[in-house]
């Protein structure tokens, strides 16, 4: 690396580099700082963590891409983020090549190691360059902007709403890093061409009780809701079922040795196995496009009650896994979720989903389906219910299911047949064996 003496005093040239946050996973436009796990001052290196953050579907540690010593930091802990904005900057020796600060190749130039966090690459082009000399007292530096390259991505999110708003790009001042186009430039050139609507009076008194801010997972939800709502013709369907045998054969089961077999895992086994007979249902919809899209993989998500909300975690591939696979699956995401650990891509890319609100004592709901995804299923409790079995009257182990499907996929007979098939595994667990 550089080092120039002059008077005695050792000066080392670096340049500082500016590290945005990144995007974090699908849909994602921000974050929440939770922690910082550095301070000005402190040396890092390559992809050590720097900051922990809170999206809108996970705890994240952000890496940083890059070694050398922090020279500032962006937002204090409690601060909304968006991607794209600065976290800090590192004063990077230059020249250094033992690995603690990479070269600048294009790819590094471009925001850094490329190895910010599984799932995700990393920002565009850095917009400058600082020259700063490290020397005994305090930093002193010189700061030289380098020629900024070609305009930042336009992100898909943003691109789409300005199509939704027939909004022209090219006509907007971005207002993010190097002249960026963020969402809420879109959505200021909306409403600037909106028309102008009479205001409404204000209430005499304002509403007086605690305020929740609608943020991180909690509001990640109400969004996610609120469209599923706004945009999907959903229906409901539900029947009564006797559970007793598929109780039985799950002590069976257990009895056996071996890894135990939750019922979520039976009636995700018994989801996979209707998805197979019923593939209308394991779709999404290409509102665009005007298209059903039906999709060759069963992605199941399962709801999971957190102490941060309300969580779905995603087991790939289920309809290739076994009962005893798919619970053990279902335990270590549900593990995560509690802890917090679960990564962004654990959140997303679900296909269909069961919803197990029994756990909460109630016998029955209507669920909202999971947007994007086309239906969901919902398991109440089992309970002991006065139940007639083989011509007589009997207590038998009851369950109610109910089954909210998009009615743009299917019609009512293929929604009907799903659930019925669904009851009769329940009631018959034998009838699996068919399609194994």
């Amino acid at each position: 690396m550089g080092v120039g003496v002059d008077r005695g005093e050792r000066r080392l040239m670096a340049v500082v580099r500016e590290f945005t946050l990144p995007d974090l996973g699908e849909g994602l436009t921000g974050a929440e700082i939770v922690r910082w796990l550095v301070q000005v001052g402190d040396v890092v290196v390559v992809d050590q963590p720097v900051v922990e953050v809170e999206t809108a579907k996970a705890m994240v540690d952000v890496p940083c891409p890059y070694g050398g010593v922090v020279t500032a930091r962006y937002g204090e802990e409690g601060a909304e983020v968006p991607v794209g904005a600065p976290l800090i900057t590192v004063a990077v020796p230059e020249g250094s090549d033992d690995g603690s600060a990479p070269p600048v190749t294009e790819s590094a130039a471009d925001g850094g190691s490329g190895n910010v966090l599984v799932g995700y690459g990393t920002a565009g082009p850095a917009a400058r360059r600082r020259r700063v000399q490290l020397s005994p007292g305090p930093l002193r530096e010189t700061v030289a902007v380098a020629p900024a390259g070609p305009l930042p991505v336009i992100s898909p999110l943003v691109r789409r709403l300005a199509r939704e708003h027939d909004v022209d790009l090219r006509q907007l001042k971005g207002s993010g890093p190097e002249g960026l186009i963020l969402r809420a430039d879109v959505e200021r050139a909306v409403a600037a061409s909106a028309p102008v609507a009479a205001p409404e009076p204000a209430p005499a008194v304002a509403p007086e009780g605690e305020r929740v801010p609608l943020r991180g997972v909690r509001g990640a939800v109400a969004d996610k809701l609120a469209r599923s709502r706004r945009e999907i013709p959903d229906a409901t369907c539900w029947v009564d079922a006797d559970a007793t045998e598929l109780l039985a054969a799950r002590a069976v089961m257990n009895a056996a040795g071996g890894p135990k077999v939750s019922v979520l895992a039976l009636l995700a086994r018994i989801c996979t196995a209707a998805l197979a007979r019923f593939p209308e249902l394991n779709a999404t919809v290409d509102r665009e496009g005007r298209e059903i899209i039906r999709l060759p993989d069963v992605h199941l998500g399962f709801a999971a009650q957190t102490d941060r909300g309300l969580v779905v975690p995603v087991v790939r591939d289920a309809q290739r896994r076994t009962i005893e696979g798919l619970s053990e699956e279902i335990a270590r995401l549900t593990e995560a979720a509690r802890t917090g650990t679960l990564a962004p891509a654990q959140l997303t890319g679900g296909t269909f989903t069961l919803n197990n609100y029994g756990v909460f004592g109630v016998d029955g709901s209507t669920p909202i389906i999971n947007h994007p995804e086309a239906a969901m299923l919902g398991v109440g409790r089992i309970t002991p219910k006065p139940w007639v079995h083989q011509g007589d009257l009997a207590v038998r182990q009851v369950v109610q299911l109910s089954f909210t499907f998009d009615h743009r996929v299917c019609d009512g007979g293929t929604a009907g047949g799903f659930l019925r098939y669904v009851a009769d595994c329940v009631e018959q667990p034998m009838v699996l064996l068919r399609r194994l």
